[in-house]
């Protein structure tokens, strides 16, 4: 079994895709997951790119999604050693690199910025990997 940690733009892109992960892989996200993503779909319904029916709909998915969500101790430390070998002010961003890095064996992430920035601390993988039972 393959643990991929998803970040909010990942697990919007596998919701909108209508793509399901084989159970062959193992999600896990930091517990800020379920704010993030409430926070991108009320605002993509604010900005006017999405019907409040479909956010709510997407939200609902990913309700189901079978990711696990953590968030001891342990990560939020790890996460602010992260945010500080990084220079990040924020430590959204560390903690799931953080996760990655105690628990999984790699970070699946929908922005490329965050792919480059983090490429020489975690090993990343592009989403396309999270829908193939042998990766």
């Amino acid at each position: 079994m393959t643990r991929f940690v998803v970040d909010a733009g990942a697990v919007l892109d596998l919701v909108a895709s209508g793509a399901e992960v084989p159970a062959a892989h193992e999600l896990l996200a930091p517990t800020l997951l379920r704010s993030q993503t409430l926070s991108l779909l009320h605002e993509a319904v604010h900005r006017g790119d999405l019907s409040a029916v479909a956010a709510r709909d997407r939200l609902d998915r990913i309700g189901r999604m079978r990711i696990r969500l953590l968030g001891d101790s342990a990560l939020r430390r790890r996460a602010w050693q992260v945010a500080d070998q990084l220079g990040w002010a924020s430590t959204f961003d560390a903690e799931y690199v953080a996760l990655t890095q105690l628990q999984a064996d790699a970070l699946v992430t929908a922005s490329a910025d965050l792919s480059a920035a983090v490429a020489d601390v975690v090993r990343v993988a592009p989403i396309a990997t999270l829908l193939d039972p042998s990766a």
